[in-house]
C-alpha cells in the first residue's frame, strides 16, 4: 500500500511517501496510524496528535475509522483550510 504524507506530517516523518505492508489485523486507518507510529520515532512524532490528522483513501476523504480493505493509497495530512 502506498502511503502519502503532506505538510508537517511529511516534515516530521522525513519522506513524502512510502510503501508499507501492514499485517492483517490492521483493519482501519486508525489501526494503520497506530502501526506506523510504532515503526520509528519520527512516525510517532507525526502521529502523536490524532485530532490534527485527516485521511484520504484512494484520493477520497474518509474518517480515521474507515476500513483499509482494498486500498491502494492512503494519504495523511493536517486539516485543510481555505481562504
Amino acid at each position: 500500500m502506498r502511503m502519502v504524507y503532506f505538510a508537517w506530517v511529511r516534515e516530521r516523518i522525513g519522506v513524502a511517501e512510502e510503501e508499507v505492508s501492514p499485517p492483517a489485523e490492521v483493519a482501519t486507518i486508525a489501526d494503520l496510524i497506530d502501526w506506523l507510529a510504532a515503526r520509528s520515532p519520527s512516525h510517532a512524532a507525526a502521529f502523536a496528535d490524532r485530532d490534527r490528522l485527516r485521511a484520504a483513501r484512494d484520493q477520497v476523504f474518509v474518517p480515521l475509522d474507515a476500513p483499509l480493505a482494498g486500498a491502494g493509497e492512503i494519504a495523511i495530512f493536517p486539516p485543510v483550510t481555505g481562504g
